[in-house]
């Protein structure tokens, strides 16, 4: 049998109780960077625990099983949410994640109307490079801020900065290192790796309080909170969503570089991003962060290579059964700022990166005055903060930075226009 042909039969749906470890490993593999995001935007990890549970069963059911990937918190809601939440609290900004969860859902059916190129053509990586860009650049004073002891705005110190600075520094240099040295299994768990040294790192300092984890329950409900309305956060996080919507393509076609099948096809591109609007939605009703396709897992399909899409389905199954342990988000909600802020330096450079490569991927001529035009106002916009308003009607940062990328490559002419 040829490899392609091994690998087909081998991405074949088949749920057995033998491969409940392997389907452990792959929650294990996805645990960091999942509960990061609760973490940092002041949800739950327990409810993002249920929720990347959920919403991978629910992409699973909307693709028939054909795809092994396991859905989870996404990076690029961290700025967003953390804005919200400040601005109209969890509820409100929940509000504006289920509208996101719309977004893909009408991208998809405009994906089975008109195909995948209608998409690409109205969001291409000019437009979705800088506002990826822009997502990091945005980020970074947080990353800054928690790396010494502030909290994220930076009014106010919760650590000193000397012991801040010092398991920080840990964090980081433990996270590159196994990212750039580790082989296996440990290559695919650099932040794991790099929360666990930053909190050996935390104790001498006396900066890490057991006594929340003392006092938890075993059991416990996660606590789940409901949205409420709120259009100002919906207009704010619509535009959000284009970018890790077009990025879904990528991780859809590294899987299938991975299985050596066609998921474009088959389920198709529409089902999947589909998938991913349903699992975003359910998150938000229920007080999770947006779900998304996870590199990590993919990284340890390769490594393993278990291409069973049922091994997704057994680490939805623990990711729901461990959100109902209460010491566990306990534990989470332990770890010291420091060590996040560590971390997610790399974190959010990393988003700027993928913004970065997008646009020289892409071939585009950046000195073309079209092309100058629309990269240097999405920066400027995103980055300056810049805010439009009329009446109660707001778009400021990151969404109007989106917004206006759109309109500009839709308006612009496209010949290069010479002095």
């Amino acid at each position: 049998m040829s490899q392609e042909g091994e690998h087909a039969d081998s991405a074949v749906y088949r749920l057995r109780a033998r491969d409940a470890v392997l389907g452990g490993q792959m929650l294990f593999v996805a645990f960091g960077s999942l509960v990061l995001v609760p973490l940092l935007t002041g949800l739950d990890p327990n409810v993002a625990l249920f929720t990347a549970g959920a919403g991978t069963l629910v992409f699973q059911v909307v693709t028939r099983g054909r795809v092994p990937v396991f859905l989870a918190s996404s990076f690029a809601f961290i700025a967003p949410i953390i804005y919200g939440v400040q601005t109209w609290g969890i509820p409100g900004t929940l509000c504006g994640l289920m509208a996101s969860g719309g977004v893909y859902m009408l991208i998809s059916a405009l994906i089975r109307w008109r195909g995948v190129g209608v998409i690409t053509r109205l969001l291409p990586p000019i437009v979705t490079g800088p506002v990826i860009m822009v997502i990091g650049l945005v980020l970074a004073p947080v990353a800054v801020n928690l790396a010494t002891g502030l909290n994220g705005n930076g009014d106010a110190t919760l650590v000193a900065a000397g012991p801040a600075m010092t398991v920080s520094a840990i964090a980081l240099v433990v996270t590159v290192t196994v990212s750039l040295l580790a082989r296996g299994f440990l290559s695919l768990v650099p932040i794991l790796a790099g929360v666990l040294a930053g909190y050996i790192a935390s104790i001498p300092f006396g900066l890490v309080d057991w006594s929340g984890v003392a006092a938890a329950p075993w059991l416990t409900m996660p606590a789940f909170v409901m949205p409420e309305w709120n259009w100002q956060a919906v207009l704010f996080m619509v535009p959000v969503t284009i970018a890790p919507a077009i990025e879904h393509f990528g991780d859809i076609v590294a899987i299938r570089s991975v299985t050596g099948r066609d998921y474009l096809k088959d389920p198709g591109i529409d089902r999947t991003m589909l998938g991913d609007g349903l699992a975003t939605s359910l998150a938000a009703m229920l007080g999770g962060p947006p779900n998304t396709t996870y590199s990590e897992v993919t990284g340890a399909v390769t490594l393993t290579r278990a291409y069973n899409p049922a091994l997704m389905t057994w680490a939805a199954g623990f990711a729901i059964v461990f959100a109902f342990v209460g010491k566990l988000g306990a534990l989470l909600a332990s770890i010291p700022t420091p060590v996040m802020g560590g971390i997610i330096i790399l974190l959010f450079g990393a988003i700027i990166v993928v913004g970065m490569n997008s646009l020289v991927k892409s071939g585009e001529d950046l000195s073309e005055p079209r092309n100058l035009a629309i990269v240097g106002l999405i920066l400027v916009t995103g980055i300056g903060g810049l805010s439009f308003s009329a009446g109660d009607f707001t778009l400021e940062g990151i969404a109007l930075a989106g917004v206006l990328g759109v309109v500009l490559n839709l308006i612009l002419p496209r010949a290069a226009i010479r002095p």
